[in-house]
């Protein structure tokens, strides 16, 4: 249609399994939801709403890169998880989603490319095309637990790419990026000039220790130029009140560079809110109560799961460390959405792995975060699904 850009031109014909739901739930069909990943939906512990009518809300003295005394407040924070950060070196978004906006306005023209993992969130093809970016995808090898391999990361550049973006820890493969394959992912975007875009706004969310294990590229000597990115949607389960962040770092010539530009960028478009930024030292002050309330949940979860494999079974839960998620392998017969569908079926909803772009396999993606009563009991009719061998799903 003339009119209306391509980048704008997304698909809208619904896949079967969107078909499917819709009919479930026009008829009123009980459903028990395992891919709920919203922490105000499950009974997580929420701050106080006066937080957010702090003295001085309702005024407007705007700084670009976001209130001195927020990305102060936000530099203890980091400081007491090991990451000794400036506040000059901090710029407030609305969003992770929009600073992935902003950093492709930085770095790229229209037309230049960024590397993505797969498997990984569908996102970053969306943001990237909004901004006349591509994305061209590495490979996570099952073979390293869906870890980070730089020889996948050099294979897919080309002469137009301009960033790798890495997601620690992956999700909703929940892999830890770690030393060595941080210090040869640096190295590699230092001589292809390359800037390093690190997502960790699950990272405060480890199940368990490891060896060597990368929390942040914040604060961190490397060679390259760095973006850490999070935000409240997850570190504080308050996706609502709009706050993320980034931390720029690397080359001080290159850093700041990328600060002076970025400050133009955020005072053209000048998105957070004045209550939000007065109310983030008390917010972040909620986030240790969250915190334990969701690695609480996910663990008791996660164990549920596994706990409700059947020995010799012919399905698995991936190992992994860390996030809201869990990844189950499955039989290639009868596949992702046809066991998708006999789920629904039997009233549970589960993702596809294919909706993350995982390969050589087929995968199932549940979220972690659903109340214990609902997880367990959408636990028991999973594995008597998956134990029924192969599965043909009513029609409607």
């Amino acid at each position: 249609m003339s009119g209306f850009s391509a980048r704008s031109d997304f698909p809208r014909t619904p896949n079967p399994l969107a078909e499917a739901l819709a009919r479930h739930r026009a008829r009123g069909r009980p459903l028990l939801d395992v891919t709920e990943s919203n922490p105000t939906r499950v009974g997580l512990p929420a701050p106080a709403e006066a937080l957010l009518a702090p003295p001085g809300a309702c005024g407007y003295a705007p700084e670009a890169p976001g209130l001195l005394s927020a990305r102060e407040a936000l530099a203890t924070h980091l400081a007491a998880r090991g990451a000794a950060v400036s506040p000059e070196h901090l710029v407030l978004t609305a969003s992770t989603s929009e600073a992935y906006g902003w950093l492709f306005k930085l770095l790229c023209e229209p037309g230049d490319n960024v590397l993505v993992p797969a498997p990984s969130y569908p996102l970053f093809e969306h943001l990237a095309r909004l901004e006349g970016v591509e994305t061209r995808p590495y490979r996570l090898p099952r073979a390293h637990g869906f870890g980070l391999d730089v020889d996948e990361v050099e294979a897919a550049r080309d002469a137009r790419t301009r960033a790798v973006l890495v997601v620690n820890p992956g999700n909703p493969t929940g892999h830890y990026l770690h030393e060595g394959e941080l210090a040869a992912l640096a190295d590699a975007c230092a001589r292809h000039g390359l800037a390093l875009v690190s997502d960790e706004v699950f990272s405060d969310f480890a199940w368990d220790a490891e060896p060597g294990r990368v929390p942040t590229v914040a604060g961190r000597a490397l060679p390259a130029l760095t973006f850490a990115l999070s935000g409240l949607s997850k570190v504080a389960g308050l996706p609502g009140l709009k706050l993320g962040w980034t931390h720029v770092g690397g080359p001080p010539a290159l850093r700041d560079e990328a600060l002076a530009r970025l400050e133009w960028v955020a005072d053209t478009y000048l998105p957070v809110g004045t209550p939000v930024q007065l109310a983030l030292p008390a917010l972040l002050g909620h986030v240790p109560r969250f915190q334990a309330a969701v690695l609480e949940r996910v663990r008791g979860n996660r164990q549920r799961l596994v706990a409700a494999r059947p020995v010799g079974a012919t399905w698995d839960v991936v190992p992994a460390h860390g996030g809201w998620s869990a990844v189950l392998r499955l039989p290639r017969e009868p596949g992702e959405e046809a066991t998708c569908l006999a789920l629904l079926d039997a009233g549970v909803l589960a993702q596809p792995g294919f909706f993350y772009d995982f390969g050589g396999g087929a995968f199932l993606v549940l979220s972690l975060l659903p109340q214990p009563e609902v997880f367990a009991a959408a636990v028991e009719v999973l594995a008597r699904v998956l134990g029924e061998g192969p599965v043909s799903p009513r029609a409607g």
